[in-house]
């Protein structure tokens, strides 16, 4: 059980973290089937406590390790979400003074100086926009992923087996 949670976690066993290798394997794993497909997990230790069986605990702490993770995930989808809304508002102001100050320029005069200044705006103003779009296009995807991954894995069985 020393390779599977973190030995620097001073938590009581139940609540300890697992090793970031562990869950990185674990993770990776459970990423190679669909989302709705079911998985369980087996645990092979060396040998069993005398005394307990060390499925329950294993399981409760597993599960409890994961119901954490997707928690802090969905955290983290959430806080995304709100800096996408912050920058596309910051964008959009951003993008309409952009094309206002274009139109003035455009209205008043003629020429390349004026032209360039036109066009320079209009870019500028639509690449204010691009981290909006990236967040709401592109950044979210893989954390609700990897927060199913994650909510998966808080329901999935663990079964302990001693190794032979």
């Amino acid at each position: 059980m020393v390779q599977l949670f973190n030995t620097m976690d001073p938590s009581p066993f139940k609540e300890k973290d697992i090793d970031r290798d562990a869950e990185e394997f674990i993770v990776s794993w459970v990423r190679e089937f669909p989302v709705a497909d079911t998985v369980e997990l087996v645990v092979y230790l060396k040998e069993f406590p005398p005394d307990q069986n060390p499925q329950p605990i294993i399981e409760q702490a597993m599960q409890h390790y994961f119901e954490e993770r997707a928690r802090i995930n969905h955290l983290e989808l959430r806080r995304l979400f709100k800096e996408g809304r912050q920058s596309l508002l910051i964008g959009l102001l951003f993008l309409a003074g952009c094309l206002v100050l274009s139109h003035a320029i455009g209205d008043q005069t003629a020429g390349t100086v004026p032209a360039l200044a036109r066009e320079s705006l209009t870019i500028a103003g639509w690449v204010a926009m691009w981290r909006p779009m990236q967040v709401y296009l592109y950044d979210w995807w893989p954390l609700r992923r990897r927060g199913r991954i994650f909510e998966k894995l808080s329901r999935a069985p663990v079964a302990v087996r001693q190794r032979t």
